[in-house]
C-alpha cells in the first residue's frame, strides 16, 4: 500500500502549486463579479463592484430603509442614464415595449374603429374598412355604452384606458353594447379581434388635372407599399405629369422606408443617404431601376415637423435638383437609432451613427447633455417660422447640389421656397371652439342626427363638391356652443365666419367619408399646397 502512496504523494507535490494558482485566480474573478459590505462606524465601504450602478442599486436593495422595487428603479436609472447622451436614445421597459413599436410594424390588434369621446361616450367615426367591426354591422355615429356588459359611457374613461378594453389578442372576442341613432333597444355586438392595419398614407387624390397628392403621416414598416398601391390607383384614373409628396408634421420612423420611398423618384444608381458612426464604418443607400414616378415634375412638402426619414427623402430629392422642396425648415434629426432587445423583454434604442445626405450634410441639429438647443419654441421667438430671413444658417456648412446650388447642412432641411406659417389671429370665440373640442364635437353630432339626409352624398368627392354650410347650419353650431357654456358676443363670431364653415365642413366630412373628405375640405385654404401647384402648373 506504501509502495502506492508515494508516486502518488509524488504527483501531487508537483501540481500541487497549480492548483493554488488556479484557485487564486479564481477567487479573484469572482471576487471582481461580487461586491462585498464594510461596515465601519456609520459609513458604508463598497469593495470589489463590477460598476458604481451596480454598487449603489445593490447598496439600496440591501440597507435602505424602505422597501424599494428595484427593477422599477433599475429601469428608471437606465431611462435617465441614456438621456444624458443625445435627444433620441432611450429605454424602452417591457411594459411598453408592444405599444412603443406597435404604430411602426404597421398593424396592431384589435376591434378596427375610429373612435371619438364625446360628452365621456365613445362616438365611433368610422369602422376600418374590411375589418371586425365592420363586419359585424358596426358604423360610423354608433355610441359604445357597454364593453363585455361593463358601462364604459359616463365612467370618465381616458383614450388609453378605452384602448386597452377595446383591443385584444388576434381570436379573441368582445361584446360591445351599441347605442344607435333611431333605435330604442341597446344593440349587441359580438367582434372577433383581428389584426388592424396602421395606414401611413393619410389619403391620395387628384388635387389638379393631372397633379397627384399624396400625404403620408409616418415611415412605417408598409409606407413604401402604401404609397405604390395609391400611386397606382390615382394612375389608374389618369394621368400623373405632376405630383406632390406632402411630409409635413411627419415625423419619421424606419431608414429602409425612407430608402424605398425616395427610390421612386431617383434613376439608377442615386446615392439617397448613408450612415456613419464612430463604431459604424460608412454604408451607402442607393436607388434602383424600378422607380414609380422618376422624370415627371415632383414638389416636396416639409415644416417643422418634419424629421428623421422625412428628411432623408426631401434632403434626397433637393441634393439630386429632382424636384422642389416647399415650406419650412425641417426638425433636424440626423440620428440613427438601433434598437437592443434586452432578455427581460425591455429594450434599448441606442443612437450608433449619423445619417446624411448625399451631397454630405448633416442635418442633425446641435444638442448639449441630451437636449436640443434649437426646438419649436425659439424658432418661433426667432420669427423664422414667419420669415426666411430669420432663419440661421451656418455658413462653414455650405454644400452643393448636383448643379450647383448652394445648400447649408447641421439644422433640417431649408426648402427651396419658403411658405410662412398661418399668421392669422383668431378671435376668442373660434379659440373657444376649437380648443375645447366643442366644433368637433357639433360636427359628429350633426352628421349622426342627419345621416339619413346626408346620405344622398355618395361619395367623398361629391361631399366636398356639393355640401354647404348654410346660415341655419351655422346657427345651429351656436347654440350648441352656449349650451356648452361658451359666451357667444353679438356678431363678433363674423371675423372667422368662413374659417368655421370650412372647419365645419370638413369635420362632417371626416364623420361620413374619413380623410377622403376631410383633408380636401381643409387644403382649401392651404397657402403651402398652393404654392406646390403653382410650381407645377407653371410653364
Amino acid at each position: 500500500m506504501n509502495s502506492d502512496f508515494e508516486p502518488a504523494k509524488k504527483r501531487l507535490s508537483i501540481w500541487l502549486p497549480l492548483l493554488f494558482a488556479l484557485v487564486l485566480a479564481l477567487g479573484m474573478f469572482l471576487g471582481s463579479k461580487f461586491q462585498s459590505v464594510e461596515v465601519g462606524g456609520p459609513n458604508i465601504v463598497l469593495r470589489n463592484s463590477g460598476g458604481k450602478i451596480d454598487q449603489i442599486l445593490k447598496l439600496v436593495q440591501n440597507r435602505y430603509v424602505d422597501t424599494v422595487n428595484t427593477e422599477d428603479l433599475t429601469d428608471k436609472t437606465i431611462s435617465q442614464l441614456l438621456t444624458q447622451l443625445d435627444p433620441y436614445s432611450a429605454y424602452i421597459p417591457a411594459a411598453s415595449y408592444e405599444e412603443v413599436n406597435q404604430p411602426l410594424e404597421g398593424n396592431f390588434e384589435g376591434i378596427g374603429i375610429e373612435f371619438y369621446k364625446l360628452n365621456d361616450t365613445i362616438l365611433v367615426v368610422s369602422a376600418l374598412s374590411g375589418g371586425p367591426s365592420e363586419q359585424v354591422g358596426i358604423r360610423g355615429g354608433d355610441k359604445i355604452v357597454t364593453v363585455d356588459s361593463v358601462p364604459v359611457a359616463g365612467q370618465n374613461l381616458s383614450n388609453e384606458d378605452i384602448i386597452k378594453k377595446l383591443r385584444g389578442k388576434k381570436g379573441s372576442k368582445v361584446v360591445v353594447g351599441i347605442k344607435r341613432n333611431g333605435q330604442k333597444e341597446l344593440l349587441s355586438f359580438t367582434i372577433t379581434r383581428d389584426r388592424i392595419p396602421i395606414y401611413s398614407v393619410d389619403i391620395a387624390y387628384m388635387v389638379a388635372p393631372e397633379v397627384g397628392y399624396i400625404k403620408i403621416n409616418k415611415f412605417s414598416a408598409t409606407t413604401a407599399e402604401e404609397f405604390r398601391q395609391a400611386f397606382a390607383k390615382l394612375r389608374s384614373s389618369s394621368p400623373i405629369k405632376g405630383l406632390v409628396l406632402d411630409l409635413r408634421g411627419n415625423p419619421g420612423g424606419y431608414l429602409d422606408a425612407a430608402i424605398r420611398l425616395a427610390d421612386e423618384f431617383l434613376p439608377n444608381g442615386k446615392l439617397i443617404t448613408y450612415t456613419e458612426g464612430r463604431t459604424q464604418p460608412r454604408r451607402d443607400f442607393s436607388s434602383s431601376s424600378s422607380g414609380l414616378f422618376e422624370t415627371g415634375k415632383l414638389v416636396v412638402l416639409i415644416d417643422e415637423g418634419s424629421a428623421s426619414a422625412s428628411e432623408i427623402v426631401s434632403g434626397a430629392i433637393q441634393d439630386w435638383d429632382r424636384g422642389e422642396v416647399i415650406g419650412r425648415r425641417s426638425f433636424g434629426k440626423g440620428l440613427v437609432q438601433e434598437q437592443f432587445d434586452m432578455r427581460d423583454g425591455s429594450a434599448v434604442r441606442l443612437t450608433v451613427s449619423r445619417y446624411y445626405t448625399p451631397s454630405g450634410r448633416s442635418i442633425q441639429k446641435p444638442y448639449e447633455g441630451g437636449k436640443s438647443s434649437d426646438d419649436f419654441l425659439q424658432r418661433l421667438e426667432r420669427g423664422e417660422l414667419f420669415s426666411a430671413d430669420s432663419i440661421q444658417q451656418n455658413d462653414s456648412l455650405q454644400f452643393r447640389t448636383a448643379s450647383g446650388r448652394i445648400v447649408f447642412g447641421g439644422g433640417g432641411i431649408m426648402p427651396d421656397i419658403f411658405v410662412p406659417a398661418d399668421s392669422n389671429k383668431f378671435s376668442d370665440f373660434f379659440n373657444a371652439l376649437n380648443n375645447t373640442g366643442t366644433l368637433i364635437q357639433f360636427s359628429y353630432v350633426y352628421a349622426d342626427q342627419q345621416r339619413s339626409k346626408l346620405e344622398r352624398f355618395k361619395t367623398a368627392d361629391a361631399f366636398v363638391k356639393g355640401f354647404q354650410v348654410d346660415a341655419p347650419l351655422v346657427q345651429a353650431l351656436l347654440d350648441f356652443a352656449k349650451s356648452e357654456g361658451i359666451e357667444v358676443k353679438g356678431d363678433a363670431y363674423k371675423k372667422d365666419l368662413d374659417t368655421i364653415r370650412l372647419y365645419l365642413k370638413a369635420n362632417i366630412g371626416r364623420q361620413l367619408f374619413s380623410n377622403e373628405a376631410f383633408f380636401p375640405v381643409m387644403q382649401q385654404r392651404d397657402k403651402t399646397l398652393k404654392k406646390a401647384l403653382e410650381v407645377l402648373q407653371a410653364g
